[in-house]
């Protein structure tokens, strides 16, 4: 039997190793030392990679980064208003009075209008780890 022209296309670890190397890159050029980690639409790790000049919880930032973007398809950046005290979602604020969770840098994949998995990025200012996580998913195409 043939597979419908409509089935979904996974992430695959190839994908999840693409989208690392391109979110290196644009690490590398912003200047930043950075933590990359991708998951699949089941929410698990495919690929990561921490900056060794990198703080060590900027892995686990960036991990609750791609995880926060998968599980609400939706990229962090745009739940940061959200979870601010008296926002929509009610969280304890971090000692950057954010929530570590939602700041900015991590984004969902897409692929035939369906979502497959999501990358984050942690390391830089969050604005930075969200244009790094950008620039690395529209590699994909």
């Amino acid at each position: 039997m043939s597979t419908p022209a409509t089935a979904l296309a996974p992430l695959t670890t190839q994908d999840a190793e693409a989208l690392v190397q391109a979110a290196r890159a644009a690490a590398e050029a912003a200047g930043v030392t950075a933590a990359i980690s991708v998951v699949d639409a089941g929410g698990h790790l495919l690929a990561f990679r921490r900056d060794d000049r990198a703080v060590l919880i900027a892995g686990e930032t960036s991990t609750r980064k791609a995880f926060t973007a998968l599980q609400l398809d939706a990229p962090t950046a745009d739940l940061v208003e959200a979870v601010q005290p008296g926002g929509v979602f009610h969280t304890l604020p971090t000692a950057l009075d954010r929530p570590l969770l939602f700041l900015a840098g991590g984004v969902p994949v897409h692929r035939d209008g369906r979502l497959i998995g999501a990358i984050g990025v942690g390391g830089g200012a969050p604005e930075q780890d969200h244009e790094i996580a950008t620039t690395a998913v529209a590699t994909l195409g």
